[in-house]
């Protein structure tokens, strides 16, 4: 049974930093390239960020430069760092395992639950 268990969301003021964490069990995960989203509210998930199995990252333009992802194979985590954090930013954020070619959700075969954060003006 796969499981990907988000966390490390929460509330933040505009600038701040919060690391996400993204705990998968049940797949291969030093073979499984993995992505990041995110979906505020009456608008469509969108693509943040991914990282390859190969350590390559690919960022959407708007949180480039502010957000890293990365990837610890021992522990079969994806981490998503996000610095200057902006009202904006305020959305409920999904890790995902990336399955098929392309940067949209249909990319995309397994879901985490998702974790708020919140970025107070």
């Amino acid at each position: 049974q796969v499981q990907l268990v988000e966390s490390g969301g929460g509330l933040v003021q505009s600038g701040g930093s919060l690391r996400l964490s993204c705990v998968t069990s049940g797949l291969t995960f030093s073979n499984s390239d993995m992505g990041w989203f995110r979906q505020a509210p009456g608008k469509e998930r969108e693509f943040v960020a991914a990282v390859n199995k190969f350590g390559g990252t690919y960022y959407a333009d708007a949180v480039k430069g502010r957000f890293t992802i990365s990837r610890d194979n021992a522990r079969s985590t994806v981490y998503l760092q996000m610095n200057s954090l902006k009202p904006e930013d305020t959305a409920v954020y999904y890790c995902a395992r990336k399955r098929f070619t392309g940067m949209t959700t249909s990319a995309y075969d397994y879901w985490g639950q998702g974790t708020q954060v919140t970025v107070s003006s």
